[in-house]
């Protein structure tokens, strides 16, 4: 019996190794996100966004936010998330969720799925895919930012924090060698005094932001994208010192 239980055990471990891979396998193919990239063109076809808007773009952090658009009044913004998605992949559909629009800003939030299981990308391959990301939009966009958002902390993904936090540095030191792009770092303050994932901004699995991580994801880059893009912004503003926005603790 034992024996029998054992090798049911090995079958069900192949098993859910193959699903994944499978998974994996799918997350990398193109038209795997058409049917979600196709919703977006649909929209656009019934309410075409006005060109100069703020695009948020990236992963599942961003996708989820549904209360984007009247969070970031009176900014003009449209969320072009889409969940589980990597860098490669956000470079991918750029031509078709970002170039369109003309944006004057995209904020990405991207990385977290390259890091962690089953891509464990490098920190150093999510800077070049990053790197890519800026050519791609600087090529056709010269005078539109680019808004980083440091990769997040979460207890689901705690074994990768190193890696994350290395990307990060990656970046950041990246952004200051480059004119309209910023490194946004919400990572800190979501961190209590341990240093660890701090458990009320995730929701129950541990990975996504709760609500009121997205009200402290909005204390954050809001401030900076009002500056720059809201109705009393002027065109003569300097370029912020060092590309890099680092924010302290937050009474959240």
């Amino acid at each position: 019996m034992q024996r029998f239980l054992l090798r049911l055990a090995l079958i069900l471990v192949v098993l859910l190794m193959v699903a994944a891979g499978l998974a994996y396998w799918r997350l990398g193919k193109a038209e795997s996100w058409e049917t979600e990239i196709r919703s977006y063109e649909q929209s656009d076809r019934v309410a075409q966004p006005k060109p100069g808007v703020i695009v948020f773009t990236g992963s599942s952090s961003i996708r989820l936010w549904d209360t984007l658009a009247d969070d970031m009044k009176p900014l003009d913004v449209i969320n072009r998330g889409f969940g589980g998605s990597q860098l490669f992949q956000v470079n991918r559909f750029a031509h078709r969720i970002i170039l369109p629009y003309h944006p004057n800003a995209v904020v990405l939030y991207c990385g977290d799925n390259d890091l962690s299981w089953p891509a464990l990308k490098s920190p150093e391959t999510v800077l070049a895919d990053f790197q890519q990301f800026v050519e791609i939009v600087h090529s056709a966009l010269p005078e539109t930012w680019i808004y980083y958002l440091s990769i997040k902390p979460s207890t689901l993904r705690w074994n990768r924090w190193p890696e994350m936090q290395r990307a990060n540095a990656l970046i950041a030191a990246f952004a200051r060698t480059q004119e309209r792009v910023q490194f946004i770092d919400i990572s800190s303050p979501m961190l209590d005094s341990a240093g660890k994932p701090r458990r009320d901004l995730l929701n129950g699995d541990g990975l996504h932001p709760s609500p009121k991580c997205y009200q402290l994801w909005l204390s954050i880059i809001k401030p900076v994208l009002i500056q720059r893009f809201g109705p009393a912004a002027t065109t003569s503003l300097p370029f912020p010192s060092g590309n890099v926005i680092s924010q302290g603790s937050h009474g959240f």
